[in-house]
């Protein structure tokens, strides 16, 4: 305070004399609090958008699609996803801000919390993600704010996924979070991930506890890594959720491409005293194969399975919750660079009728089969 007294005073005693405006005074002021530019960090901005018309053979009437989030609307030429984003590195400093929309922005923050005035998801779901970092030594960084999830092997942007739909253990764990996380790269194989978030796949909170993320990523081979996952934490009306996963990245030759995981967890429901009650389960598995058949031409194949009979994560209304096993089949064409055209067919068969269909007893199906293609450019 001394200090900058002394300088306001030496300026102006130097208007004074050269007879400086009180603007040009303002302006020397003003620049003398500018931060200098440092030339070592770098902004990048891009964006993508994946636009896409999906035809359910159920015709659900109100044209959304039940248990998924990608492709979310029926017989209806729309926007998946699409997003801008800028992005900060440096040194020791980094960052991303990613404004999003989309039917699957829609359909996967429809669940966020809304737990006082200023909570929800009408602004939440904008932000794919808005995180800050800071590399604390080589190797280790500290983020700050919302981001990806550490959970899963398929992500939410479809071009980084090797099928473009996502499989039920993907569309029924955490795609993102919010709170702060620890990212070490223990070796050059081995990345280590500590994560602590409001909650499972929240932004705005659903009650004053905290979730514990992990993760580690090994590179066994050059072309094979394996991973485990997990969250720790109680969850609005429950008294602790523990959900553990490992998954699997690897390639067969030059062509073949294989993608796998399995998820497990279970909940344990508070009863009126608050003490521990009946505890629930579920569990998934996936397996995805790619196979290219040209530089710009790939099949792929999926094949999945999952239960949630206590319907601790899907509510059906039935008694078995969703028990299921699903197929899929697609193909991708990369026209150009940036361009990626990418057509898939998905049949879901069930141990109960929960699927909307016009046509079946009830408006329910135990079948339910889908085909999409989607048109997608990154720039």
């Amino acid at each position: 305070m001394i200090g900058s007294s002394l300088y306001l005073l030496a300026t102006v005693g130097m208007v004074a004399v050269s007879g400086v405006s009180a603007d040009s005074l303002k302006a020397v002021r003003r620049d003398s609090l500018r931060l200098p530019s440092d030339t070592s960090l770098s902004l990048s901005v891009g964006g993508f958008l994946d636009t896409y018309v999906a035809y359910d053979m159920g015709r659900p009437r109100t044209l959304d699609r039940a248990y998924t989030t990608q492709p979310a609307r029926h017989n209806e030429f729309n926007v998946n996803l699409a997003f801008v984003e800028l992005g900060l590195s440096g040194p020791r400093v980094r960052g991303r801000l990613a404004l999003q929309a989309g039917t699957s922005v829609q359909a996967n923050y429809a669940g966020e919390p809304r737990l006082g005035s200023v909570s929800g998801p009408d602004v939440g779901r904008m932000l794919q993600e808005a995180y800050v970092g800071y590399e604390l030594r080589p190797g280790l960084w500290i983020d700050g704010g919302v981001f990806f999830s550490n959970a899963g092997m398929e992500g939410w942007v479809s071009r980084d996924n090797p099928i473009y739909t996502r499989s039920l253990v993907a569309d029924y764990s955490p795609y993102y979070s919010s709170g702060v996380r620890a990212t070490w790269q223990a070796t050059p194989k081995l990345t280590a991930r500590v994560d602590i978030v409001n909650g499972w796949q929240v932004i705005s909170e659903s009650n004053e506890d905290k979730t514990l993320g992990a993760r580690l990523d090994y590179a066994l081979t050059p072309v094979t890594s394996l991973s485990w996952y997990g969250l720790a934490g109680n969850e609005a009306g429950a008294r602790l959720r523990l959900f553990n996963g490992i998954g699997l990245k690897t390639k067969v030759g030059a062509r073949v491409e294989l993608m796998a995981q399995a998820d497990v967890g279970s909940q344990e429901a508070a009863d009126s005293t608050g003490a521990a009650g009946q505890s629930s389960s579920w569990y998934g598995a996936m397996l995805i194969a790619r196979v290219t058949l040209a530089p710009a031409v790939a099949l792929t194949g999926r094949v999945e399975r999952y239960n949630d009979q206590d319907q601790v994560l899907i509510t059906t209304g039935t008694a078995n919750g969703l028990r299921a096993n699903g197929a899929s089949v697609g193909i991708d064409v990369r026209p150009a660079p940036r361009l990626l055209w990418r057509s898939e067919a998905r049949v879901l068969a069930g141990e109960a009728a929960i699927f909307p269909d016009r046509n079946a007893t009830a408006g329910l199906s135990t079948r339910n089969a889908v085909v999409v293609t989607s048109l997608a450019v990154t720039f």
